[in-house]
């Protein structure tokens, strides 16, 4: 049986707009590969991906299944390595996992010509933190201050950082705020922060990478005046791109047959 399934699982699943990215791409492609969303618990993970027959290519995982992809994987990439957490399998004989988080956190700030940052603010402390400050760490970070209402669960990050080489500082939202070049909020859908806790984060902020897409613009975006918000949707596009790349070639730096009239295809299912 021809291996052309794919999914995007996670918990939830219905806001994802993953189906509509792979599809377009595959259409230019001229893929006849099927990619549909369901809903996946973290306890369900390790039993549903057992139970896939050969006709299954691959997955893209959200949360809360990260971690759980990486675990169940015989194989991972540099960047899975690094996180802890993967959001890409490659399925067949054995289970490769990838972490195209970073890349896509990475090509989506290029496009806005932010390619060169040297100081970083974290908002957050989870797993896509984690691909942030790799990311940040490629774009030539050497100081992160990450921030967290509880700062006692970004030990992996201060961990991480000393593996980079960055100095990575952690500490409560509403301590005194430093200058940094840019600010990644990777913190949960519909998070409010209050106005005090935002405006010293926002006069010393740089640019806001909002992994947040939808609404759009978040709560966070519409008080920030430090400088562009930016939306997560770009993040989404090029995580997906590598993504592509690793289920058509195994590698997420391949690039794809005529990759600029797929990205214009993806970004136009975005749009509509």
């Amino acid at each position: 049986m021809s291996r052309t399934r794919l999914a995007v699982w996670g918990d939830p699943i219905a806001h994802s707009k993953s189906p509509l990215l792979h599809a377009a791409a595959y259409e230019v492609l001229g893929l006849d590969w099927e990619y549909e969303r369901r809903q996946v618990t973290e306890a369900e993970f390790a039993g549903a991906v057992r139970g896939l027959d050969d006709s299954w290519r691959g997955l893209s995982l959200t949360m809360p299944l990260k971690d759980e992809a990486f675990r169940i994987a015989d194989s991972r990439d540099a960047h899975a390595e690094l996180t802890g957490v993967a959001n890409t399998l490659l399925l067949g004989a054995s289970i490769a996992a990838f972490n195209t988080d970073v890349g896509g956190i990475i090509d989506a700030l290029a496009e806005k010509d932010l390619s060169g940052v040297g100081e970083v603010r974290l908002l957050g402390a989870g797993a896509t933190a984690a691909s942030a400050l790799v990311a940040v760490k490629d774009m030539g970070a050497t100081r992160v201050d990450v921030r967290a209402r509880r700062p006692e669960r970004a030990s992996a990050l201060i961990a991480l950082g000393e593996r980079l080489g960055v100095t990575v500082t952690v500490s409560t939202f509403d301590e005194p705020a430093s200058s940094v070049d840019l600010t990644i909020a990777s913190l949960p859908g519909g998070t409010v922060l209050d106005e005090s806790i935002v405006r010293p984060l926002s006069d010393e902020g740089g640019a806001l990478f909002d992994v947040a897409y939808s609404p759009w613009p978040s709560a966070l975006a519409t008080a920030w005046t430090g400088g562009e918000a930016i939306a997560g949707l770009g993040m989404l596009l090029h995580q997906a791109v590598r993504q592509i790349r690793i289920f058509l070639h195994g590698d997420p730096s391949a690039e794809l047959a005529d990759e600029i009239a797929v990205v214009a295809a993806m970004r136009a299912a975005l749009q509509a």
